[in-house]
């Protein structure tokens, strides 16, 4: 299993290249996670650039997990910073480059924010996936609740609209 651990804040921008090249190759199989083709490393590095203000205050936490390759994975926890909601926070950005696909990194990943998101006191969690993914079954199988599908919510990278299945988790 590729060793997972949290970026931190101070060393975040020299991370975005890896992180990149994990996003443009998600995207490249299909992966719906907000971008459309043609999308590449050079765009995937600008989102992750956007990122950086989030992580150096904190309300954005982003893991990445290694292996001979590289970065494997990657999983980011969203901290939500008004008064009335900060018991709860987002599982955002789950991923797993296509070369470690079915070990297990995913779950590992999911864990990894779970448990990070009890630390920082949230009873919460919240997540959005492709209706039918394999994210989905992921979700369903770890112990989250689906509380609803919005058809035709998003565009996966070829452009053809999906359902999307909001998910949440109740921490003890």
């Amino acid at each position: 299993m590729p060793a997972i651990r949290r970026v931190p804040p101070q060393g975040y921008s020299e991370q975005v290249d890896a992180l990149a090249a994990v996003l443009a190759d998600v995207v490249a199989h299909g992966a719906s996670v907000g971008f459309r083709n043609p999308f590449g490393p050079g765009e995937a590095a600008a989102w992750w650039r956007t990122r950086e203000p989030a992580v150096r205050d904190g309300t954005l936490n982003v893991w990445i997990a290694e292996d001979s390759g590289g970065v494997a994975g990657t999983v980011s926890l969203a901290f939500e910073p008004k008064p009335n909601g900060r018991h709860r926070a987002e599982v955002l950005k789950l991923m797993v480059h296509s070369r470690a696909r079915g070990l297990g990194l995913g779950r590992a990943l999911l864990g990894t924010a779970e448990r990070a998101a009890a630390g920082a006191g949230a009873t919460l969690l919240l997540l959005d996936t492709a209706t039918g993914s394999p994210a989905e079954r992921l979700y369903e199988t770890a112990g989250w609740t689906r509380y609803g599908i919005v058809p035709d919510y998003a565009a996966d990278p070829s452009g053809t609209l999906e359902d999307c299945s909001f998910f949440y988790k109740r921490l003890s």
